[in-house]
């Protein structure tokens, strides 16, 4: 039986929750809560690197953020559709491990795997809690959907303050070495360009209105909850 997890991440390749999210990765698991991330594919399609070592790389950062779960579905590089297989695929993984709250990348990227990959997640996010699909599985119902930011980004619904567990971010973004450093048999592209400095800036960027040195940011499609004491 899978062990049941308190957050989910979903990407489209190893590197993508990283990017997004790291530190509040790293702060749930702090927290004491179960995080897992899937990546829905094995990245072949890279300009850079190889499925082998994207692999060890998404292994060291695992191991870095404090991460209970990780797994790869296997679909295409380049080839993710709202097709009934795929769709499926990512809600079995929903229905596997019922996390309370689901994230998926924003759904508006320069990528579009990572288009793909959000609208992927909501499908499955829907599906997963009816209960006379895929009956095998017992039915979960997901308390909140959000969405994390990648290669562009809007003004966020919300963000949280990731200060104290930004080293632990860019530790783990810097374990994807064939990505974001130009290699001797590497060819350029905008990850070999000073990526991990621009995604500083932004996080930086991120918390300046609320005077936090480093934040990342969020948005949902539907009204979320706070306690305000």
């Amino acid at each position: 039986m899978s062990e049941k997890l308190d957050i989910l991440i979903f990407g489209a390749h190893a590197d993508d929750a990283e990017i997004g999210m790291a530190g509040t990765i790293a702060k749930h698991v702090e927290a004491g809560l179960k995080v897992g991330i899937c990546d829905l594919t094995q990245a072949e399609m890279s300009s850079n690197g190889t499925v082998e070592l994207r692999k060890q790389e998404a292994e060291h950062a695992s191991t870095i953020l404090g991460l209970t779960l990780r797994t790869n579905l296997g679909l295409p590089d380049r080839g993710l559709y709202i097709t009934p297989d795929h769709v499926a695929a990512v809600t079995s993984v929903i229905r596997d491990y019922a996390p309370r709250v689901v994230f998926a990348p924003y759904w508006d990227d320069r990528h579009p795997d990572h288009v793909q990959c959000s609208k992927l997640v909501e499908e499955a996010v829907f599906n997963a809690k009816l209960r006379r699909m895929m009956p095998d599985k017992p039915p979960v119902l997901v308390d909140e959907l959000y969405f994390y930011f990648i290669n562009d980004w809007r003004t966020p619904d919300l963000i949280v303050d990731v200060t104290d567990y930004y080293e632990t971010k860019e530790k783990s973004l810097l374990c994807y070495e064939s990505q974001f450093t130009p290699g001797k048999d590497g060819v350029a592209t905008p990850l070999t360009q000073g990526y991990v400095e621009r995604v500083k800036a932004r996080d930086a960027l991120l918390g300046q209105r609320k005077l936090i040195p480093y934040a990342e940011g969020f948005a949902v499609k539907t009204p979320y909850k706070v306690h305000l004491f």
